[in-house]
């Protein structure tokens, strides 16, 4: 989302039209957000705010995406959470105890309020036998102001300070798209990803078997394009420029 619908509080110009587009076409879609700091309700209201009307429905994110990964692979277990609300929601909503008591886990996500002695708490949990995992590993994101830290940045200090690689549950993570298939009772063959990163968002659809499709609204420019050995099928400025494609 970020990038391809909005920055920070602003609408995307195109936005509206994509999504009528969407509507009027009966497409099935979800907004897939590897930032894991709000929950579904919070991003509808988020795009309600800007006049954007879409039910919680259409929205998944990471944080969704980790609390299901770790509630399949370990039910009950507890976890210490560097993260917003949207993460915490998340994983208490499957189950999944907040602890910062020998827990099983160390989660970390995008977060307002990382500090030293956050940091020292994962760190010392770690080395306890508690297991890392990122809610996604986008190192940056693209905000109001410009491009700010994001999971991966977050996380490399503890993983540096503990000898311990956090797995990463977000895009490019197939784990992530399977899912988002799932949900949409579709075939890859027969779904699109729109994005704005080369790193996470085509690869993952490129390796999902999903049609791409690039979008240079957020962190991506064209010329960065050639530093990767794949490409997408399509470039385009912006998501407003499909339903002229389509027409």
């Amino acid at each position: 989302m970020d990038g391809v619908i909005y920055h920070g509080n602003k609408l995307l110009d195109g936005v509206k039209e994509f999504v009528a587009w969407l509507y009027r076409e009966n497409k099935e879609f979800l907004f897939l957000t590897n930032n894991s700091g709000k929950t579904p309700k919070e991003l509808q209201e988020k795009l309600l705010r800007m006049g954007l009307e879409i039910d919680a429905s259409h929205f998944y994110t990471s944080a969704l995406a980790t609390a299901k990964f770790l509630s399949d692979q370990s039910p009950g277990c507890s976890a210490y959470v560097i993260g917003e609300p949207g993460l915490v929601c998340a994983l208490h909503d499957v189950g999944i105890t907040i602890s910062d008591y020998k827990p099983d886990y160390v989660v970390v996500g995008e977060v307002l309020n990382y500090n030293y002695e956050t940091l020292c708490c994962a760190v010392g949990h770690i080395l306890n036998g508690a297991k890392l995992i990122g809610t996604n590993s986008d190192v940056t994101g693209p905000s109001e102001n410009g491009i700010i830290p994001a999971c991966r940045a977050l996380i490399s200090p503890i993983e540096m300070a503990t000898g311990q690689n956090a797995y990463f549950v977000g895009k490019p993570n197939p784990l992530m798209m399977r899912t988002g298939l799932r949900i949409l009772g579709v075939h890859s063959d027969d779904a699109a990803m729109i994005g704005d990163r080369m790193d996470t968002d085509i690869i993952a659809g490129i390796e999902t078997g999903l049609d791409t499709v690039l979008v240079l609204s957020g962190v991506t420019s064209r010329e960065e394009i050639k530093r990767y050995p794949y490409r997408p099928r399509l470039i385009l400025d912006g998501v407003g420029e499909i339903p002229d494609l389509q027409s």
